[in-house]
């Protein structure tokens, strides 16, 4: 039996971006209701150099590495989805709306949370425990609430059923099944290697790690910590979550990806078999790109 290709992916704009070990490809509907798909030969940063694939550093670079091509396919999403005369969305455009969501989430995740656990711990004389424990509650009330905000409008909730075909097609071959939308809407739309589980481990990893900062530190100085101590926390997160994903059918790592699987529930939505026909398309260009590589080799 062949060996199964690691695959992955990511919703974009009307459309599935799908990953492979050395290619990656972005299928989207147009408007005229005809699939169009972008293949490119791609290798992860940890692939290219040794050093960057080490456990713990290889998250950080990864995490990186994702949010540079998830512009890159959104961008082209955006643009393959609209009517021909309308204006066409440019990468710097993307960038900068990637820049600016970047600094509110430090301000709405980081700051804000611990701002009020500060306020709280003040004012019930709470030790640095508490303080550390409320800060991550609060932050993951918000993370939680903000998904369940913006699920209930219209464009977000497409993406997310686009996020559900691909988890469903994916699914379907991990299976091996033949991949078709009959065969793929038999899956369930939470997959263990999501990216949305890799959320919620940061919030609960970043809560263990911040009780290392010494309590007597200012607020200002706590922040800043805190936000240099991110990368360290995203590297642990990945680990985490790459060992869930590799092992989701032992007990121990079914108990770790629980939380994760049950927020896919509001990050997920059943698609239409237009929707997994978009999934399938971005996911069969890609294996077939590795499959000739295979065979060259």
């Amino acid at each position: 039996m062949a060996k199964k290709i690691l695959v992955g992916g990511q919703a974009v704009i009307e459309g599935v971006l799908m990953r492979s070990p050395n290619y990656y490809a972005v299928a989207v509907r147009k408007p005229d209701d005809k699939i169009t798909v972008k293949l490119e030969k791609y290798k992860a940063y940890t692939q290219r150099n040794k050093f960057l694939g080490f456990p713990f550093i290889r998250g950080i670079v990864s995490m990186i590495d994702t949010i540079a091509l998830g512009s890159r396919a959104l961008t082209y999403s955006a643009n393959e989805s609209i009517e021909k005369d309308d204006e066409k969305l440019t990468s710097k455009e993307i960038f900068l709306t990637i820049l600016v969501s970047v600094v509110v989430a430090l301000v709405v995740f980081k700051f804000l949370p611990m701002f009020l656990a500060h306020l709280f711990s003040q004012s019930m004389g709470l030790g640095n425990f508490w303080f550390n424990l409320v800060d991550g509650l609060i932050k993951l009330v918000i993370l939680l609430g903000y998904l369940w905000v913006i699920s209930l409008m219209s464009d977000v909730q497409r993406m997310f059923e686009y996020h559900g075909a691909e988890h469903m097609s994916v699914h379907c071959y991990e299976g091996e099944k033949k991949l078709t939308p009959k065969n793929a809407k038999k899956y369930k739309t939470m997959h263990p290697r999501c990216g949305t589980e890799f959320l919620l481990l940061v919030v609960i990893i970043s809560i263990i790690f911040y009780m290392f900062i010494p309590f007597t530190a200012g607020f200002w100085m706590k922040y800043l910590l805190r936000i240099l101590l991110l990368p360290i926390i995203a590297g642990v997160s990945y680990e985490v979550l790459r060992m869930s994903g590799l092992h989701h059918n032992q007990l121990i790592f079914k108990i770790i990806s629980a939380p994760g699987m049950w927020l896919q529930r509001i990050t997920t939505k059943q698609p239409t078999d237009k929707q997994l026909e978009v999934a399938i398309k971005s996911l069969e260009a890609v294996l077939k790109a590795e499959k000739k590589t295979i065979k060259s080799s």
